[in-house]
């Protein structure tokens, strides 16, 4: 599996790939692959949400050898002033669950989604231990999601205590549920995982091998 981060070279060209890989894998999984005629207007939406959030995420996307997207995941660390989805979908303000507090460390992990027809536990574990691993720096973090309900029960199955947080909607073809993780409630799968954890030299060395396999 190569990673890249795009906290280290923030493209928006491949800000698009995460965006339509996103809507397009959720279709897939969720509605055999049927597509609504507005479907781009969902990547454009997810892409403008993105580029936004720049600043202060991090993107990380698993290809294969030859390029193909297989996973992704970002993870972003709340400013208190941008709307995030949850307010978006939901209705509902991170200070809604936190109150009123700049002590809290307030996240936000989305764009998770795996090609469909790969079925592989470490590529899911590896993708969610890089998005917690700056939450469990802290313990004073919390994160906030929008699951897919099956997702959502794999994520338990695993370890990550995640508290629903309100009513799930349809979103994207899918059961969506708002949840949120506390340090506590992610540490131990941390933990238990951290031996997955890609560096930002490993990173960068990936990217490389990435670049050199599609100049071949």
């Amino acid at each position: 599996m190569l990673l890249e981060n795009n906290f280290i070279n923030k493209e928006r060209n491949k800000i698009m790939d995460l965006a339509e890989f996103v809507v397009l894998e959720n279709y897939k999984h969720h509605s055999n692959g049927s597509l609504p005629i507005n479907y781009y207007e969902s990547i454009e939406a997810l892409y403008n949400e993105e580029v936004n959030y720049m600043d202060n995420s991090e993107v990380f996307i698993s290809r294969n050898a030859y390029g193909e997207i297989l996973g992704t995941i970002r993870v972003l660390k709340w400013n208190y002033k941008t709307k995030l989805p949850l307010e978006k979908i939901f209705g509902i303000s991170p200070l809604d669950i936190t109150g009123n507090t700049v002590l809290k460390s307030i996240w936000h992990i989305g764009r998770f989604a795996i090609k469909k027809d790969v079925r592989n536990i470490n590529l899911l574990k590896k993708l969610m231990v890089q998005a917690i691993a700056p939450i469990c720096k802290n313990k004073n973090s919390i994160a906030f999601a929008e699951c897919d309900s099956k997702l959502l029960r794999i994520m338990l199955a695993m370890g990550i205590k995640a508290t629903v947080i309100g009513e799930s909607v349809n979103y994207l073809g899918s059961e969506t549920i708002p949840v949120c993780m506390t340090y506590e409630g992610l540490i131990d799968f941390y933990n238990d995982n951290k031996k997955l954890l890609l560096h930002t030299a490993e990173i960068k060395t990936h990217q490389f091998n990435l670049a050199q396999k599609n100049l071949a």
